[in-house]
């Protein structure tokens, strides 16, 4: 279940317990309304716990540091060849 399934069990938990005042037998909406606001705020929780650990930080990379001392010649003619 994804964020979006969360936020719509939160608004009809809401709707369920607030904005209606049906009677049936055996079933308490206002009961109802409140467990699926509760599972909706945990999903969202573990949604979004979940999503924080998806971003992993890259540490950047080391520079590149050219030793003067000992250059590197990468043409073909170093170490001997053609000298």
């Amino acid at each position: 279940m994804g964020l979006g399934g969360c936020i719509i069990l939160i608004a009809v938990g809401a709707i369920l317990t607030f904005a209606t005042d049906w009677d049936m037998q055996g079933v308490n909406l206002d009961l109802v309304g409140i467990i699926f606001m509760i599972v909706g705020l945990i999903g969202v929780a573990t949604f979004s716990s979940i999503a924080r650990r998806r971003r992993v930080v890259v540490p950047p990379t080391a520079p590149m540091v050219d030793d003067p001392a000992n250059p590197h010649r990468r043409d073909g003619y170093s170490n001997g060849y053609g000298a």
